[in-house]
């Protein structure tokens, strides 16, 4: 099986209804720390040293970003970058989200800036 990283977002026309509990239940499986909020978006808040590197992990994100077409609220603060993720097309959660989440997560454990990778 394909893990969620390795696949690609696929645009969204609208018309399809929203991830069952049921549904999503295996995809958040296959990713860490994300929580599913209110039945409609995925968050995540990564952690880092500091500002300089929440900001090139946030540049990061926004680069994924405009490579899948596929656009969540970012926020940055010191240390911290929060990322909340759904499907405006439909108002919900579709596995695209979840493709999209696992690529934030690659990003994040590629990347020097994580509190307590060496430094």
């Amino acid at each position: 099986m394909t893990s969620l990283a390795d696949r690609d977002c696929v645009p969204c026309k609208g018309g399809v209804p929203p991830l069952t509990p049921e549904q999503r239940a295996p995809l958040l499986a296959q990713l860490e720390d994300w929580q599913v909020v209110d039945g409609h978006h995925l968050r995540r808040v990564y952690s880092l040293r500091d500002f300089a590197t929440a900001l090139t992990l946030v540049n990061r994100i926004g680069d994924i970003a405009e490579e899948q077409s596929h656009h969540p609220d970012i926020e940055l603060a010191w240390g911290k970058v929060g990322v909340t993720i759904w499907t405006h097309t439909i108002d919900g959660l579709t596995e695209n989200d979840f493709i999209f989440a696992a690529k934030c997560d690659r990003a994040y454990k590629s990347g020097e800036w994580r509190v307590g990778s060496g430094e």
